[in-house]
């Protein structure tokens, strides 16, 4: 009887041990986050989204003509002022605000113009590098907008006119916060129409150079 209940307390042993071993929930570990290197495609856009700045433009406005009447254009100097975003490393959108003084021997008019540009910004290279190691940064970019125009020598039949633009250049970039700028911009204005020149259209090759700042 004796060695009964022995060999059913040594079957019973394994059990409650089991029994005594608490529930445990097994953690699953998630793989942490992949943090940027600084070397892909967005490292400057990740960490300087935004930009602001200004620029001296050197206008050279062309000759206008119609079947009756050619004007001569003159050359003319303004300012400008620059606001962007980065949407990547290779392309940003910028607005420019320029105060524009046109002048032809015949007609003078002064506009306030605001273009929004698409910029294409080469960087060579840009995914395997920081940005810092690129100090050249050619660019090119094309841009449309309005001008809102005024004249003591004429009568504008439409005070608004469309603008179009192509421009390129390059930019000098000290460090990430610090940027100077020389480039070329192409600016054709349709219009504005006067009582002095019929199909009258300004354009201008403009020759510019600036300054932004990163942050």
């Amino acid at each position: 009887m004796k060695a009964k209940i022995l060999l059913t307390a040594l079957c019973l042993m394994p059990m409650m041990a089991n029994a005594a071993i608490p529930y445990r929930v097994e953690q699953v570990r998630l793989p942490a986050p992949e943090t940027p290197t600084g070397e892909d495609s967005s490292a400057l856009a990740r960490v300087h989204r935004f930009y602001v700045g200004g620029g001296y433009n050197y206008s050279m406005w062309q000759n206008a003509a119609d079947d009756v009447l050619t004007i001569n254009g003159k050359n003319t100097s303004g300012f400008e002022a620059v606001a962007g975003i980065r949407i990547t490393d290779t392309f940003r959108i910028e607005a420019n605000y320029a105060r524009t003084d046109a002048k032809w021997n015949e007609l003078s008019f002064t506009g306030d113009t605001a273009f929004v540009n698409a910029i294409v910004d080469a960087r060579i290279g840009n995914l395997y590098r920081p940005f810092r190691e690129q100090m050249l940064v050619p660019y090119v970019g094309v841009g449309a907008g309005l001008s809102w125009n005024s004249s003591d020598d004429a009568n504008l039949d439409d005070k608004i006119s469309p603008v179009a633009a192509a421009l390129a250049g390059v930019a000098v970039e000290f460090g990430e916060y610090f940027t100077i700028d020389f480039g070329y911009r192409y600016v054709y204005m349709f219009g504005p129409k006067n009582d002095i020149i019929d199909g009258f259209n300004a354009s201008a090759h403009q020759f510019r150079a600036g300054v932004r700042v990163n942050f």
